[in-house]
C-alpha cells in the first residue's frame, strides 16, 4: 500500500448544468462509474493523467490504462525512474480524463488516489496494455527492470 486510503464521506450525487449540457459528479464510497460512460473505460482510449509536480504545478500525460471493474481500480504501467513517478510518491491524488473520440464533448473524469504501486519486473502488465492498445505485445520489454503497475482507486467520477 502506497499511502493510507483517503477517507471518503458518502453523500448525495450532485448535478450541475453547464452551457454544454449536464455534468454529473458522483462522490460515494465504493465508486462505480456511471453506466452511461463505462464504454469509455472498456475501450482502448487514452486517459490523460493529471499529477502535481514538486513545485505545485499541474502536469498531464496521455497514458494507457485498464479498468478492473471487479476491483474498481484503474491500472496503469509506469517506470520508477521518471519525475512523474516521484510526484506520485509525494502526492498520490490524481485525476484522469477520457474523451470519447466519436463525440469530444462526451467525456469521463475520474478523481482518485494511487492506492498501490507494484513492481512489474517482467513487464507483464506493459505487455497486457500493448496488446490492448496495439494488438500485439513486444517479446521483451527493454525497461522491465524499472516497470511498475499503478493502481488508482476512484474517489469521484464526473460524466458529461
Amino acid at each position: 500500500m502506497l499511502a493510507p486510503r483517503v477517507p471518503l464521506v458518502a453523500g448525495p450525487s450532485s448535478s450541475h448544468d453547464t452551457a454544454s449540457g449536464p455534468a454529473v459528479l458522483l462522490c460515494l464510497a465504493g465508486m462505480k462509474p456511471p453506466a452511461s460512460h463505462v464504454d469509455l473505460l472498456d475501450r482502448p482510449l487514452f486517459a490523460h493523467l493529471a499529477t502535481v509536480t514538486a513545485g505545485g504545478a499541474p502536469l498531464v500525460n496521455p497514458m494507457w490504462f485498464l479498468w478492473d471493474a471487479d476491483a474498481e481500480l484503474v491500472r496503469m504501467t509506469h517506470t520508477n525512474n521518471r519525475h512523474n513517478y516521484r510526484y506520485l510518491l509525494r502526492e498520490p491524488r490524481v485525476a484522469l480524463s477520457i474523451a470519447d473520440p466519436d463525440d469530444q464533448y462526451r467525456y469521463l473524469q475520474l478523481r482518485g488516489v494511487v492506492d498501490a504501486i507494484d513492481p512489474d519486473p517482467t513487464g507483464g502488465f506493459f505487455q497486457v496494455l500493448a496488446r490492448r492498445y496495439r494488438g500485439v505485445a513486444p517479446q521483451e520489454v527493454p525497461d522491465r527492470d524499472v516497470r511498475v503497475v499503478l493502481s488508482i482507486r476512484p474517489t469521484a467520477f464526473k460524466a458529461r
